[in-house]
């Protein structure tokens, strides 16, 4: 039976694009991002061609590619563009599936939705989360209302490892952690191999 996992993370630049190259690898599943906002000329698609070694992936194309490196739906509006979360299908597989969200999960796309909306019943939830001033709080409400959704939830720490951030987040949220991706000097192929054979057991055990 085919996957499909929805990595989000609790806020931006916390490790969205590696940890999905990696889960990507792992699976050697199908990558999709919906939405790129911003980073056109090297976008989140291109870093995931760059760090996968497999030859199975596909890489589909994003519904809506805006220009500004901001909310999308902010991004969008100087364009005069309107996200449609109807016009947002996901793309046809028989293969595992990771799709990307961007930002958090209650980042607007619209004056109506926002990032939860693209989230499907049958997506395993995987949540980014890197330690900073906030990182708990943010850790928990991000958890704690796709908990409430009814989402499968798993953590995938990423960064520099702090036990008494991670402890409290684990025993406060009660979600498997899939485990951690260091700070690495550099994320190359094979970095990313290392890791994605690391998790590979868990995550076919989703």
């Amino acid at each position: 039976m085919k996957q499909k996992f929805f990595v989000t993370g609790i806020s931006t630049e916390v490790g969205k694009t590696i940890a999905s190259a990696i889960i990507t690898e792992a699976m050697e599943a199908d990558y999709w991002k919906p939405i790129q906002a911003g980073d056109l000329d090297y976008s989140d698609s291109d870093k995931i061609v760059e760090l996968i070694s497999n030859k199975k992936t596909v890489i589909h194309k994003n519904c809506y590619a805006l220009k500004n490196a901001m909310s999308p739906h902010a991004a969008a509006k100087l364009e005069g563009i309107y996200i449609d979360c109807n016009h947002i299908d996901e793309p046809r597989t028989e293969n595992n599936l990771v799709i990307e969200g961007a930002g958090g999960v209650l980042v607007p796309l619209n004056d109506e939705d926002t990032i939860l909306d693209l989230i499907m019943p049958d997506y395993h939830v995987i949540v980014v989360s890197r330690h900073y001033l906030g990182s708990i709080n943010h850790s928990l409400l991000t958890i704690g209302w796709l908990t409430h959704k009814g989402y499968d939830v798993s953590i995938l720490f990423s960064g520099p490892e702090d036990p008494s951030t991670e402890d409290i987040i684990v025993k406060k949220t009660n979600v498997p952690v899939i485990g951690r991706i260091d700070e690495e000097p550099v994320f190359n192929k094979q970095v990313i191999k290392k890791y994605a054979d690391l998790f590979r057991p868990v995550l076919s055990n989703m």
